[in-house]
């Protein structure tokens, strides 16, 4: 057992012996059986391809009671129930009636590898670890049962040995294979799609070291845990003989902000041996996407690495994961800062290894994608169980309290139609972004040779694509370059708040220094830059926390425009990404404190801007 697990279950028993769980029945066969899933419909004829591109959402980072972790947080939700709370239907999480008010397009259920699927058997009382003491601890579905198994999973981890009850390759195999077989199942091309995907979690240290690793087509014989190794490069040794196997797939890292700076790492290797560029270019190969947001914050960047941000102050998670220690962050945990440093090790190795497009996920353990922040039913288990508790708590055995997990994030992503091989080929040109949860509708493009009047042309999106290049794109190198200018288009979530602005980020380095700068490109309403401090004013607050409420009075449903960099230095190497942002709407904390007439939280925000952020398009000046 690895130490992101140690750390969450010592969550869980907190919450165990102080009663804030409550008897959840356990499965009658903790096994997926055949019946269990359901059956492959029929194969219909597909809409339309569109060249130009559709809009779709999911979530690339999800667990169910599959998850080691999970299961004894008592979360019962299999990945059965997962994809269809995802394509809309109702299912029942943690004694309640869930469902999404807008279906999702995609998913991939990302279980932790460590002993995946293999803690449910422990609860079958016809399974072959039913007269284990496992099989009696969680049979009884009682806390004190609960606390049992995580004491003895909790002293093995400090033992570093192995639970011999699980270690069966027969049950794991078992598992895996069922588990597999679901995403297969429920894959709907045209209408809805599925991947076969796991998380290999290691955290030496409590230091988040998570992949996500997602696979197009056909899924492996069996994932790679932690437990065989927690160092990168033998994952990305696994990942290479999967691929000489004939399979397609790819690592997605996250929580940089919970690496204590490991993730951007750049002195030695985790084995301590020191980079090279053949390292940074195995690096990018296989983990050219991070995850900008999630359950656990976000890691686009901090106020103290972007004091001039206005908005860098947004769904903060400081702490390592499930310790209360707060992580060093200064270098190597943010993806802003990770732009500047992989130019500046392109400056040096000739490979730039943080060439990174931008996803978001949920992270959730309780198997519902329940990204709405108008419909958060909790994200992990017994966590949940006691909202009163979960509001009021200030701080917790890992020091951030249950009221600083965010409501998450979703993948947005740009592809010709819902399928399989749509969907991973938008992943892997990395025309994808991470939104705050929300669906907005995010559009970038650069080019050379861009003017406002194309947005006026009904066939704008076909001339950039053909003109330029889309977000994940690089711009062609000319000789002499002239600044370059970017199309940004945002058309607001139909269930959230109405758009605010459009910002461009720009990052450059030249000569091993690396500068940010943030600017407004499009914006609502009749708003005028202050001509002293060059800021553009806020939108407004139509929040009334007392209600939990506010109304879209403000804003724009649709905002458009282009923007060109004045400050454009040919001789620099630029990292060019925009975020779209809402007007401030209730966080989900605000109405669970409404609906239980609590005081809020002090330690979060009341309300929110909701945002999305899409993967860059890159400039690098021509080769002497």
């Amino acid at each position: 057992m690895n130490s992101m697990q140690r750390t969450t279950l010592s969550l869980a028993l907190t919450a165990a012996l102080t009663g804030c769980t409550r008897d959840v029945p356990a499965p009658s066969a903790a096994t997926a059986s055949t019946q269990s899933l359901v059956a492959k419909p029929a194969a219909a004829a597909l809409p339309p391809a569109n060249p130009d591109r559709n809009a779709y959402f999911g979530d690339l980072h999800l667990h169910t009671g599959y998850s080691t972790d999970a299961f004894l947080l008592m979360t019962r939700t299999t990945p059965n129930d997962s994809y269809r709370f995802a394509k809309g239907e109702e299912v029942e999480y943690y004694g309640q009636k869930v469902k999404r008010k807008a279906p999702l397009d995609f998913l991939a259920v990302t279980d932790h590898a460590e002993y995946l699927g293999v803690v449910r058997m422990a609860t079958d009382a016809s399974g072959p670890l039913k007269d284990t003491r496992w099989g009696k601890w969680l049979a009884s579905g009682t806390p004190e049962g609960s606390a049992a198994a995580y004491k003895e999973l909790l002293s093995a981890s400090g033992r570093s040995a192995a639970i011999p009850e699980f270690e069966n390759p027969e049950l794991q195999k078992q598992a895996w294979d069922e588990y597999a077989a679901m995403a297969d199942q429920h894959y709907q091309p045209g209408k809805f799609t599925t991947f076969v995907a796991f998380e290999w979690t290691s955290a030496p240290g409590n230091q988040n070291m998570h992949r996500n690793v997602i696979f197009k087509g056909k899924g492996p014989d069996r994932p790679f845990s932690s437990k065989e190794s927690n160092d990168p490069e033998k994952l990305w040794d696994y990942l290479d003989r999967q691929r000489a196997a004939g399979l397609t797939l790819v690592a997605i890292p996250h929580n940089g902000n919970a690496s204590n700076g490991l993730m951007f790492n750049t002195e030695t290797t985790l084995a301590g041996a020191p980079v090279s560029r053949a390292y940074w270019q195995r690096k990018i190969f296989n983990e050219p996407l991070t995850e900008i947001a999630q359950v656990k914050g976000q890691s686009e960047t901090h106020p103290l690495l972007s004091p001039n941000d206005e908005f860098a102050q947004f769904e903060l998670f400081e702490y390592l994961i499930g310790v209360p220690i707060k992580a060093k962050f200064m270098t190597g945990s943010y993806v802003r800062q990770a732009y500047g440093t992989g130019q500046e090790l392109n400056e040096k190795f000739g490979v730039n290894p943080f060439k990174l497009g931008l996803v978001g996920g949920t992270d959730f353990h309780s198997g519902v994608s329940s990204t709405e922040e108008f419909n958060y039913p909790g994200s992990h288990g017994n966590q949940d169980g006691n909202r009163v508790e979960a509001i009021k708590a200030t701080s917790s055995i890992g020091g951030e309290p249950p009221a600083v997990a965010s409501a998450a994030a979703l993948t947005g992503l740009w592809a010709e139609e819902n399928t399989r091989e749509a969907i991973f080929s938008a992943i892997q040109r990395k025309e994808t972004y991470g939104t705050s949860g929300v669906r907005i509708k995010l559009r970038f493009f650069g080019g050379w040779d861009f003017d406002a009047a194309m947005l006026k042309q009904p066939d704008w999106v076909k001339q950039a694509y053909q003109r330029g290049v889309p977000m994940g794109g690089d711009l062609p190198v000319r000789a002499q370059a002239k600044a370059p200018t970017f199309i940004v288009h945002a058309i607001k979530d139909p269930d959230s708040g109405n758009l605010d602005r459009i910002q461009i980020v720009k990052v450059s380095t030249k000569n091993g220094k690396s500068t940010e700068k943030v600017f407004d490109a499009v914006w609502s309403d009749d708003r005028k830059v202050d001509a002293k401090t060059g800021k553009l004013p806020a939108v407004g607050n139509t929040v009334d926390i007392t209600q939990a409420s506010y109304t879209n009075t403000i804003g724009a449903t649709e905002l458009m425009g282009t923007w060109t960099d004045k400050d454009f230095d040919g001789g620099a190497q630029t990292t060019y990404y925009a975020r779209a942002l809402e007007i401030p709407t209730p966080r989900w904390s605000t109405r669970w404190a409404v609906e239980a007439k609590l005081p809020l939280n002090p330690k979060v925000s009341p309300s929110l801007q909701e945002r999305a952020w899409t993967s860059p398009i890159w400039y690098a000046p021509p080769k002497k």
